[in-house]
């Protein structure tokens, strides 16, 4: 690990264990609650996808047409039903007969005909620091994005599930894609990194620390036809042909898994989320009740000094007025009366129950305010000092 690194690492904990752990609780804390709301929305589409019925292309009208018997929560609007087919992707020219001209892209690459065809290209940035690397580590605070430059192109056209192995095609399912942001089962059919070569002004940007270009990752995905997937989501009848769209409470919309492996991982994930919710909470509780019985005994270790530090100076006023001399504290006291805990000034107070004779009013004030008052001679806990008065 480099030197800034280390700093970095140094400030961090530091900045944790501020207030003896209390930032670090509230953090803890913080990922604790954002765990438990992550298991509740996980929790309700482990619910949604158990109950939806998994059905094939065919049976779907069917299923559609029929009243609803599912709860409220697994439903949106009347006419829409949470639904998991399973089915083979076909481009929607085939259902309308328009055989001359297919509404159908084709990779670049691999020649494939897909439905959708997503086209990457990442550059690749070095992170060597350089000799004024430190500006670079103070951009990341606040740019970290600086590091990547990505580009990303995507076309789609109109397509559909059916069943597999039947034709002609009589019953189909068209898939809606707008407004989905969930992960699409896309192939990769081409992967390629090509290095970038150097040139004068990325010596430069290497020697001001700047992030430089070393490679561009070049990816192209599809989505082929003929390939099986599994629709998870709203479905409705749209003019009498049905109609699956995304939901976003589901994490889930287009996929590569059947509906027992969808309960799989989403139970997986439901007992990860419940059981790190609880651990880090509880982590935290702790962190935070130490810092917080911490806190309230610094708070009343300074609360009392503090007002040690008020008598003290009213005292001096009182022995001023009183009429203490400069002489007695510039030398004029005997040795043998002086303070044993200042050695300024005169010995005027004694312990009680003691009795000893050994400090000044000043000094058994504090010694009387102390946590555990113990006389500075005999070691013995006292209750009270009382002033002794010239005669």
């Amino acid at each position: 690990m480099s030197a800034p690194d280390q700093a970095a690492v140094a400030v961090l904990s530091q900045v944790a264990l501020a207030a003896d752990g209390a930032v670090l609780g509230l953090a803890l804390a913080y990922i604790a609650v954002r765990s438990l709301l992550k298991f509740k929305t996980t929790s309700s589409a482990l619910n949604k996808v158990k109950k939806a019925p998994s059905v094939s292309v065919s049976d779907l009208r069917s299923v559609l047409s029929q009243p609803s018997d599912q709860e409220s929560d697994t439903t949106t609007f009347s006419d829409e039903k949470i639904v998991i087919v399973r089915g083979v992707v076909e481009t929607k020219s085939v259902v309308n007969g328009n055989w001359k001209k297919q509404n159908v892209l084709v990779s670049h690459e691999s020649n494939e005909k897909a439905v959708i065809l997503q086209r990457t290209q990442t550059c690749i940035y070095n992170e060597w620091r350089g000799f004024f690397g430190w500006t670079s580590d103070f951009r990341s605070l606040f740019a970290r994005h600086w590091k990547e430059q990505e580009s990303s192109s995507i076309r789609t056209v109109p397509f559909i599930l059916v069943d597999g192995g039947k034709w002609p095609q009589s019953d189909y399912l068209t898939v809606n894609l707008d407004g989905s942001n969930h992960p699409l089962p896309l192939t990769t059919v081409y992967h390629n990194l090509q290095p970038i070569n150097a040139s004068p002004y990325t010596f430069l940007q290497a020697f001001f620390g700047h992030e430089y270009p070393v490679g561009l990752l070049d990816e192209e995905k599809i989505l082929p036809v003929g390939k099986e997937i599994t629709a998870v989501g709203l479905a409705s009848l749209k003019n009498g042909v049905p109609e699956v769209m995304a939901c976003k409470d589901l994490p889930f919309f287009l996929s590569n898994l059947s509906k027992d492996q969808m309960v799989d991982e989403l139970d997986f994930r439901t007992k990860v989320l419940l059981w790190s919710g609880v651990v880090i909470g509880s982590v935290a509780t702790g962190i935070l009740g130490y810092a917080v019985i911490r806190n309230w005994k610094k708070w009343k270790e300074w609360k009392q000094r503090r007002q040690i530090e008020q008598q003290n100076a009213a005292d001096e006023m009182r022995e001023a007025e009183g009429g203490v001399t400069a002489g007695e504290e510039s030398g004029d006291v005997p040795e043998g009366q002086l303070c044993v805990i200042c050695l300024m000034r005169q010995r005027r107070s004694a312990f009680v129950p003691c009795g000893h004779l050994v400090c000044c009013p000043r000094c058994a004030l504090s010694v009387e305010r102390e946590l555990s008052p113990k006389c500075p001679v005999c070691r013995q806990t006292i209750r009270s000092s009382v002033r002794i008065y010239d005669s």
